[in-house]
């Protein structure tokens, strides 16, 4: 799968994200791929899904499928 080129997509900090600078992950969407990268370090590594396995992600996430907590 290729990487989006980070100049032709456009990056979207979380709604949930706080204004103070804590950690914070961004998301572009390019083509049939979303792309997810650490705020922090807008040139560091980048993780690419599809668009498939981002929508179960995604669900999964909103649904409370991962138990971060404990």
């Amino acid at each position: 799968m290729n990487t989006p080129e980070p100049s032709k997509v456009q990056w979207r900090k979380s709604s949930r994200s706080g204004g103070q600078g804590g950690a914070c992950v961004e998301v572009a969407s390019h083509s049939a791929h979303v792309a997810v990268r650490d705020s922090k370090d807008p040139d560091g590594p980048r993780l690419v899904f599809g668009g498939v396995a981002w929508r179960v992600f995604a669900e999964r996430v909103k649904a409370s499928g991962f138990d971060l907590e404990g």
